[in-house]
């Protein structure tokens, strides 16, 4: 009987996945704006909002209806991320957050809750980057690349998943990179916090669904992004890096639609799939080839931080404000998105 059951479970299980390809295939087919869900009137926080990749989400999200909730550890930047979401006509409130701190983390979430309302969409963006060989990297920075990169999605998580279990309602963005996919030199700890990152959020949404939980998770592993004060001299060849304005888009959709991976740029998904074929003497000299040198001009004196990036002026566009009259004011407000903001 054991091994009638055995055979039964195989079966079962092939039939099911050739199902589950076939739903995969029929719904590729279904254009991606007959797939987005509406979120107006969500509540989602963006980590690392107060410049960088962080500000765009927000004003994307803003722009879609969302209130907005930004943390950063950069007060000048919450301040400059709330007022562009405000002149174009969204709602937006920013803390002052130690993503470093699980006490802090806790502490903002509990406010959060009394004095705006439930969190639906948790999007973990905030990430910080050292550039420097792993013997030459301080014990402290590496904690602390832990502690921003993969630690503080165990907090803020910890903080609002009780939340959307309550309603059985919510989604979590984990945004990692494709630097946790690959091993790269001078990314020791980044890359080590990158694997983390993907592996919680692949963990997180298994023992969801085991559950019988409808809460969406979905990770996002760009390549290199450029203008965002963390990767800006990367030798890159082949590959170009990416513009904050593209990736911003593409992470909105990829949360809309549900999408649980989301490799930017997609093409790059096929060389991951070779990385497990060729031998790795192969896949060594082609991600050597591939990334010269990922900090090439580092200064050992300077942390370069997805809290208070950097966003060339031409980088700085935004999609169209709901409210059209003010959108003068909207582009004015952009255009500030500058070299006013340093690297700490």
């Amino acid at each position: 009987m054991t091994y009638l059951k055995s055979i039964g479970e195989v079966i079962g299980f092939l039939l099911l996945s050739i199902f589950a390809i076939l739903d995969g295939v029929i719904r590729s087919f279904i254009p991606k704006r007959y797939k987005m869900k509406n979120i107006d009137g969500e509540i989602a926080l963006v980590t690392g909002g107060g410049g960088g990749l962080g500000r765009l989400l927000s004003l994307r999200l803003a722009n879609l209806g969302a209130i907005v909730v930004v943390w950063d550890i950069n007060e000048a930047g919450i301040d400059e991320t709330v007022k562009l979401v405000q002149a174009a006509g969204g709602t937006c409130y920013g803390y002052v957050c130690d993503l470093c701190d699980r006490e802090d983390i806790y502490k903002k979430a509990k406010i959060i809750k009394e004095e705006i309302g439930k969190v639906t969409i948790l999007i973990n963006n905030a990430g910080i980057v050292t550039g420097m060989k792993f013997l030459d990297t301080p014990d402290k920075l590496i904690i602390r690349t832990m502690d921003v990169n993969v630690m503080s999605h165990f907090w803020t998580v910890k903080a609002f998943l009780p939340i959307m279990l309550e309603s059985n309602k919510g989604h979590i963005v984990s945004v990692a990179s494709l630097a946790g996919q690959c091993g790269i030199p001078k990314l020791v700890d980044y890359c080590a916090s990158k694997f983390a990152a993907m592996g919680f959020d692949e963990a997180l949404r298994m023992e969801l669904e085991y559950e019988g939980y409808d809460i969406k998770t979905t990770v996002v592993c760009p390549y290199f992004i450029r203008s965002t004060g963390m990767f800006d001299d990367v030798e890159s060849r082949y590959v170009p890096t990416l513009r904050p304005n593209a990736v911003a888009d593409r992470i909105i959709m990829a949360m809309r639609c549900n999408e649980k991976y989301a490799i930017i740029p997609g093409y790059l998904q096929i060389l991951l799939t070779l990385k497990w074929i060729f031998p790795w003497p192969c896949v060594a000299m082609f991600l050597r080839g591939l990334v010269r040198d990922a900090s090439p001009s580092h200064d050992s004196s300077k942390l370069y931080t997805d809290a208070a990036t950097t966003i060339a002026e031409e980088e700085c566009t935004v999609p169209p404000s709901k409210d059209q009259n003010n959108a003068a004011i909207h582009q004015q407000l952009a255009r500030r998105v500058s070299s006013s903001e340093r690297k700490p």
